[in-house]
C-alpha cells in the first residue's frame, strides 16, 4: 500500500469521526456526554490560558470543533464569546483582587495598552484581508515558522529568567539572617490595606479607540456586505471606510504618544523601587516599539485566525515587560479585541447566543481559577518565570494542533485539485 493511499485512508476516517461528532451535536442530545467533555476542557483551557495572560482562541476552537462537533464557523462565534468572558474575569481579578504589584499599583500597564491598541486593531483588518489573499498553503507555513520561533525564543527567555531568580534567591537566603524578607514580598507582596488606583482617562480613551473601530467594522460588515448599513463589499464606500482605519490608529497612537511624551519613563522610575528579576537592567524601550510591536501581532492575529494573546504576550516578552506585567497587560488588551469580535456577531444575528453564554460562564469561572492558582503559586515558589512556561507550553501545543490541521486542510484541497494560488482581496 503507498504512501498516499495510506493518507487519504487517514484523512477519510477523520473527515467521517468529525461528520459523526456534528451529527451527535445537531441531535436532541444537547446534553450528551460530547458536551460534557467539551465542557471540562474548555475549563482547563481557560484557566491554563488565563494564567498565561492568553485569550485561549487556538484552544477552544479546536475543543470546540473536535469534541463538542460544531462546525468551524459556529466554533469562531463560540470562541469570541468564551475569550471575551475569560478576559473580563481576568481583568477584574487583576484589578480588584489580585494582590496590587507595589503600593496601589495595578500589573496591568495601561500606557503599553494605550499605545498598543489602535495599531493592533488596525493590525488585525490587515491580517484579514491577507487571509482572504493568501493561499491555505502559505498560510500554515507561516504560522507553523512563526509560532515555533516564538514558542523557542519565549521558552529561552524563560530558562534565563528561572536562572535569575535562582541567584536572587540563593542572595536573599543569605541575606535572610539581617532580617530582609527575600524574594517572595516583592514579587508579588504588597502593602494589605493600599487601595488600587485605576486611571479612569485612560480608560476613557480605550473604549473610544474601541468604538471608533468597532462602528468602522459594523458598517462594513462582513464578506457578504452583511452590516448596518447595505455597503457593495469591494466598493468605494467598502474601501473608503477601510482605508479611514489607517489615519485613526495614527491619530489616536500620535495623541496619546503627545499626552504621555514618554510613558516607560514612570515604569522605570518604579523599577528602581522593585526587585523584580530583571526588570531593572532594562535598558529604557523606545516609545515607538510598542505600535510596531502591536502592529505585527494584530497583522499575525488576522492573518491566521487566532486570538492575540497568543502572539501579544511573548511579544511582549521579547521587548522587555515583565512577566507578570505582560500577562496582566495581555489580557487587558484581548478583552478589547474580542468583545468588539462577540458584539459584532451579535449584531451580524448570530444563532445559538444561549449556548455560547453557557461557554462564556465556564470560561469565566476558570480564568479565576487559574489566576488564583499560579498567583499563589508564584507567592510560594518567588518565581515569575512561571508565568513564562505556561505560556510557552499553550504556544507549543497550539502550534503543534493548528500545524497538523492546517496541514489536513491544505492535503485535502490538493487531493480535490482546488486552486491553491494566491487570491483577490474580493
Amino acid at each position: 500500500m503507498s504512501q498516499s493511499h495510506v493518507l487519504d485512508l487517514l484523512l477519510n476516517q477523520f473527515a467521517h469521526w468529525r461528520q459523526h461528532q456534528m451529527e451527535l451535536q445537531q441531535s436532541n442530545l444537547t446534553t450528551s456526554y460530547h458536551t460534557i467533555v467539551a465542557w471540562v476542557l474548555c475549563f482547563i483551557a481557560a484557566s491554563a490560558s488565563s494564567a498565561g495572560g492568553l485569550g485561549g482562541g487556538s484552544l477552544y476552537l479546536l475543543i470546540l470543533n473536535i469534541f463538542a462537533g460544531l462546525s468551524l464557523k459556529k466554533a469562531t462565534s463560540f470562541t469570541a464569546f468564551m475569550v471575551t468572558g475569560g478576559s473580563l474575569s481576568s481583568v477584574l481579578y487583576i484589578l480588584f483582587l489580585m494582590n496590587p504589584s507595589h503600593k496601589g499599583e495595578s500589573l496591568v500597564n495601561f500606557e503599553i495598552a494605550l499605545l498598543s491598541q489602535p495599531c493592533m486593531l488596525l493590525g488585525v483588518s490587515v491580517g484579514v484581508v491577507c487571509n482572504v489573499m493568501f493561499p491555505e498553503w502559505l498560510i500554515t507555513v507561516l504560522f507553523t515558522v512563526f509560532l515555533a520561533c516564538s514558542t523557542y525564543k519565549t521558552c529561552k527567555a524563560g530558562f534565563k529568567c528561572w536562572k535569575a531568580e535562582s541567584e536572587v534567591v540563593r542572595d536573599g537566603m543569605d541575606r535572610s539572617e539581617g532580617g530582609e524578607k527575600g524574594v517572595h514580598e516583592p514579587l508579588l507582596g504588597g502593602e494589605g490595606g493600599s487601595r488600587l488606583r485605576v486611571p479612569w482617562k485612560d480608560l476613557v480613551v480605550l473604549v473610544m479607540v474601541w468604538v471608533c473601530f468597532f462602528m468602522l467594522h459594523v458598517f462594513i460588515g462582513d464578506k457578504h456586505g452583511k452590516g448596518l448599513v447595505r455597503i457593495k463589499p469591494c466598493g468605494v464606500a467598502y474601501w473608503l471606510i477601510t482605508l479611514s482605519q489607517i489615519p485613526f490608529a495614527i491619530a489616536f497612537t500620535a495623541y496619546i504618544i503627545y499626552v504621555n511624551k514618554n510613558p516607560q519613563s514612570q515604569n522605570d522610575q518604579q523599577a528602581n523601587d522593585k526587585t523584580i528579576v530583571g526588570r531593572n537592567k532594562k535598558k529604557p524601550v523606545p516609545v515607538f516599539v510598542f505600535p510596531l510591536a502591536a502592529l505585527l501581532t494584530g497583522v499575525m492575529s488576522g492573518l491566521f485566525g487566532i486570538g492575540g494573546g497568543l502572539l501579544l504576550n511573548p511579544a511582549l516578552l521579547q521587548i522587555g515587560v515583565p512577566p507578570q506585567t505582560a500577562a496582566a497587560t495581555s489580557t487587558f488588551m484581548v478583552l478589547f479585541s474580542s468583545s468588539m469580535s462577540m458584539v459584532q456577531y451579535i449584531i451580524l444575528g448570530m444563532k445559538g447566543i444561549d449556548e455560547a453564554l453557557i461557554y462564556a460562564m465556564i470560561c469565566f469561572v476558570a480564568s479565576v481559577v487559574g489566576l488564583a492558582i499560579v498567583e499563589r503559586a508564584i507567592q510560594m515558589s518567588g518565581r515569575v518565570s512561571l508565568i513564562i512556561f505556561i505560556v510557552s507550553a499553550v504556544m507549543a501545543f497550539s502550534t503543534v494542533t493548528q500545524t497538523c490541521f492546517g496541514a489536513v486542510d491544505v492535503w485535502r484541497q490538493y487531493a480535490t485539485g482546488d486552486y491553491m494560488a494566491f487570491k483577490l482581496p474580493c
